[in-house]
C-alpha cells in the first residue's frame, strides 16, 4: 500500500446541489447563459464561410418555399375563375355581367365577381393551370436540392466544430495539474467529456440550420402576407407577442431544470464509474445493497430533473399549437369576409392562409427548439468550466535544457502544502547523490509520495528549490524533466494493446530499443518467462484492465516498460507490492543490477526491501527525523528502529516499550 500522505480533499466549485444534496436543495442555476449562448456561437467562427454558405442556400430554399403557396394561389384563381365564368352567358363582358347581376338584386355576388378576372361562357384554362402547376413543381424541387446542400453543409459545419471543441478538452485535460484530478471524480470529468459534448453536437446539429430557416421563413412569409393584404397580416401578427411571451415564460422556468439534468447525469456517472471500477471490492465488502441505493438515489434525481425538464419546456409546443389554431380561426373568417365583399380573390385568401400557417410553423419551431437549445447551452457551460479551470503553470520559456544528467537530486529548503492552511513539508533538505539509492519510509501520510510528485512536478513546490545536476525543475520543461525520469506506481496500468507495445511504451520518442536490449530487459525483470507461456507471447492483446495477466505479472510488466525507457532517475513507489516473497527477491536482484549508475527513490512499506540502500529516509508528519544507513538506523534506536521492530518483532509502533537496541533489530530480522 503507498505510504503517501492523500491531498485533502476539497470540494470542487460546484453551482449546484453535489451527490448527497437532498430533495429540498435548489437546482442550479445557469452561470452565463448569454454569455454561454455567444460562447456557444463564437465556436463557429473558424467556420464562419461555410455558415455564410449555410445562409444563402437557407435563403434560397426558403425564397423558393415561400413562392410556392402564391403560385398555388394563383393555380386557384385559375380554377374558381374557370368555375364562375361557365355559369355566366356567353358574349358578356365581366363588366356586364356584374351590373347585370346588381340589377338583378345579386349585390353580394356582384362584389365577388368584381373582385376577379373572369371571362363570361368559359370554363378552366387548362394550358394556364398546367404552366402555374409546373411552376410549383419546379419550384419545390429547387427548394429540395437547395435545403438537402444546405443539411450537407451544416453537418460539416457542426462536425469539424465538435472535432475541435473535443481537441480543445483534449489538450486541456494535458495542461490541468494533478490536483484538478484530485478534485474532481472521473465519471464526472468522463461525463463532460463525452455526454455533454455529444449533446453539444445534437444540438448543433438540429438547431444551425433549422434555426436559420425559421427565421428566413418567419421574414419571408411575413413579406408575402404583407404583399398579399396588409389587413390580414396586421391581425396574423395579434398572436405573435403572445407566442414571444409565452416562450419566454416558460424557457425561464426549464433551464434550472436543464441544468440540474446533466449535473445529475454527471454525479449518476461518476457514481457508476466509481462502482465499476471497484467491483470486486464493493462486493468483498457485501456493499452491493449501499450502491444500488446510492445509485438509485442519483438515478431517482436525475429522473427528477430530465422530467421536469422536458415537460416543463415541451408545454411550449402545444402553447404555441393552441395560438396557432386561433390564428387561423381569425385569418378564415377575415379573409372570407373580404372575399365575399370583392376586396380579394379566393386564391389570394388560400395562399394567406398557407402563409399563416407557415408563418405560425417556424415560430413553433423556434419555440420547441428553445428547450433542445437550452440543453445544449448548459452541457456547453460543464464543458467550458473545465475549459475554463485554472491550469499547471506554463514551462518557462526558453527552457533550460538537461543533458548528460549524471542524476544529482537536491531538495533545497522546499516547503509544500495540498492547501494554504494545512502545510504538509516546511524547510526539507536534502541531497541525493548520483548513483545512490534513496529510500523513503515512514508511517503513511507522512509525506513520501509527496517528495516524488514534487520531483515530477505533478505539483509545485511553495518555497525553496529542487534541482537536477545544479539546474532548478522549473526551469525546464516537464516533458524534459519527465523524460529523464522512469517511474513504477503501485497501481498499475496497462492500456489496450499488446503486451509489446504496452512494455514499449515508455521509450521516449526517435529512441530505438533492440530486440537484444528488448529481450534483456525483460529477462532481467522476469517478464519473458510468463510471457512465452501465452499463446500469443509479446503479441497478446490486453484490454485497459490488463485482463488475462495477474496482479503481479502486470507489476512486472509496469516495472520492464520503466526499465526500457533507460531513464537517468528511477523512482519505484511500491513497485514490488502485488508480487510473491520469490520473485520479489529476484526482481530486487533485477533491480540492483539494473539501477546502477541510476539514481533512485524507492518508497516502500516493507522496510526487508529497502536495507541496501545507500540512504534511507525516515519521513514523519512531512519532515525527515532522520537519515543514514539500515544500520546505522537500526544502531540509533530511533524512528526507523521502531518501524523495523513493529513489522519483524511484531510490535506496535507507537508501543514505549518497543526495543531500541541494535541487537533487538537484529533479532526481529532473524525471525
Amino acid at each position: 500500500m503507498s505510504t503517501a500522505r492523500p491531498a485533502p480533499v476539497r470540494p470542487p466549485h460546484r453551482t449546484g446541489p453535489g451527490p448527497m444534496a437532498g430533495p429540498g436543495v435548489p437546482a442550479e442555476k445557469p452561470m452565463d447563459f448569454r454569455g454561454s449562448l455567444r460562447r456557444f456561437g463564437g465556436n463557429l467562427r473558424p467556420e464562419r464561410v461555410r455558415v455564410v454558405g449555410v445562409v444563402l442556400l437557407a435563403v434560397a430554399s426558403v425564397a423558393l418555399t415561400v413562392t410556392g403557396p402564391r403560385l398555388l394561389g394563383d393555380a386557384t384563381n385559375v380554377i374558381f375563375a374557370g368555375v364562375i365564368g361557365s355559369r355566366l352567358p356567353a358574349g358578356l363582358t365581366q363588366d356586364q355581367a356584374v351590373a347585370q347581376l346588381r340589377a338583378d338584386g345579386q349585390d353580394a355576388f356582384a362584389d365577388l365577381l368584381g373582385g376577379m378576372s373572369v371571362v363570361p361562357g368559359q370554363g378552366v384554362d387548362t394550358g394556364a393551370l398546367a404552366t402555374i402547376l409546373a411552376a410549383v413543381l419546379a419550384v419545390y424541387a429547387g427548394a429540395f436540392v437547395f435545403g438537402w446542400v444546405q443539411g450537407r453543409v451544416t453537418t460539416v459545419v457542426v462536425q469539424r466544430t465538435v472535432r475541435r471543441l473535443r481537441e480543445d478538452v483534449e489538450r486541456k485535460l494535458g495542461r490541468l495539474p494533478l490536483a484538478y484530478f484530485d478534485k474532481q471524480k472521473k465519471g464526472e470529468v468522463l461525463s463532460r467529456v463525452t455526454n455533454d459534448i455529444d449533446n453539444i453536437s445534437q444540438t448543433l446539429q438540429q438547431t444551425l440550420s433549422q434555426l436559420v430557416t425559421a427565421v428566413l421563413t418567419v421574414v419571408g412569409v411575413l413579406a408575402m402576407m404583407f404583399w398579399i393584404s396588409p389587413l390580414l397580416a396586421v391581425v396574423a401578427l395579434v398572436t405573435v407577442p403572445l407566442s414571444f411571451l409565452v416562450t419566454v415564460a416558460i424557457a425561464r422556468r426549464s433551464q434550472p431544470q436543464f441544468i440540474e439534468q446533466w449535473a445529475a447525469t454527471g454525479r449518476l456517472n461518476a457514481h457508476v464509474e466509481e462502482m465499476f471500477t471497484g467491483h470486486s471490492l464493493v462486493t468483498v465488502y457485501g456493499h452491493q445493497a449501499a450502491a444500488l441505493e446510492t445509485f438509485d438515489e442519483e438515478n431517482e434525481r436525475l429522473f427528477a430533473a430530465s422530467f421536469r425538464a422536458q415537460f416543463v419546456s415541451g408545454a411550449i409546443q402545444p402553447a404555441m399549437g393552441f395560438l396557432a389554431n386561433l390564428n387561423y380561426v381569425v385569418v378564415a373568417v377575415v379573409g372570407g369576409l373580404r372575399v365575399a365583399s370583392g376586396s380579394l380573390r379566393l386564391g389570394d385568401v388560400q395562399a394567406f392562409i398557407q402563409y399563416s400557417r407557415q408563418f405560425t410553423q417556424p415560430i413553433t419551431q423556434i419555440a420547441s427548439m428553445m428547450n433542445l437549445l437550452q440543453s445544449g447551452v448548459a452541457s456547453a457551460e460543464r464543458v467550458y468550466a473545465l475549459l475554463d479551470a485554472a491550469e499547471q503553470d506554463r514551462d518557462p520559456s526558453p527552457a533550460v535544457p538537461l543533458r548528460d544528467l549524471r542524476g544529482r537530486v537536491a531538495f533545497e529548503d522546499v516547503s509544500f502544502g495540498y492547501s494554504p492552511d494545512a502545510p504538509l513539508i516546511e524547510h526539507l533538505t536534502f541531497v541525493a547523490e548520483p548513483g545512490q539509492t534513496v529510500a523513503i519510509v515512514g508511517p503513511t501520510g507522512a509525506g513520501k509520495t509527496t517528495l516524488v510528485n514534487l520531483l515530477m512536478r505533478f505539483y509545485e513546490v511553495d518555497g525553496g528549490r529542487i534541482t537536477l545536476d545544479g539546474v532548478d525543475v522549473r526551469t525546464t520543461t516537464r516533458d524534459a524533466l519527465r523524460s529523464q525520469i522512469g517511474m513504477v506506481l503501485q497501481d498499475t496500468w496497462l492500456f489496450r494493446g499488446t503486451i509489446e507495445e504496452n512494455l514499449r511504451y515508455g521509450v521516449p520518442d526517435g529512441a530505438e530499443v533492440s530486440d537484444e536490449q528488448f529481450l534483456a530487459a525483460t529477462r532481467a525483470t522476469h517478464v519473458d518467462p510468463f510471457v512465452r507461456t501465452l499463446p500469443d507471447g509479446y503479441a497478446t492483446l490486453l484490454d485497459d484492465e490488463g485482463a488475462g495477466v495477474s496482479a503481479g505479472e502486470k507489476q512486472l510488466l509496469t516495472i520492464a516498460r520503466a526499465f526500457l525507457a533507460d531513464p537517468a532517475i528511477l523512482v519505484l513507489d511500491e513497485a514490488t507490492s502485488s508480487v510473491d516473497t520469490r520473485t520479489e527477491v529476484l526482481v530486487q536482484q533485477a533491480m540492483n543490477a539494473l539501477r546502477a549508475g541510476r539514481t533512485s527513490f524507492v518508497i516502500a512499506h516493507r522496510l526487508s526491501t529497502i536495507r541496501d540502500a545507500d540512504v534511507i529516509l525516515v519521513m514523519e508528519q512531512g519532515a525527515i527525523v532522520e537519515q543514514g544507513s539500515h544500520t546505522e538506523l537500526l544502531a540509533a534506536g530511533g524512528a526507523y528502529a521502531r518501524l523495523y521492530a513493529s513489522q519483524f518483532a511484531g510490535t506496535d509502533p507507537e508501543d514505549p516499550d518497543v526495543p531500541r537496541s541494535q541487537s533487538d533489530g537484529q533479532q526481529g530480522d532473524e525471525r
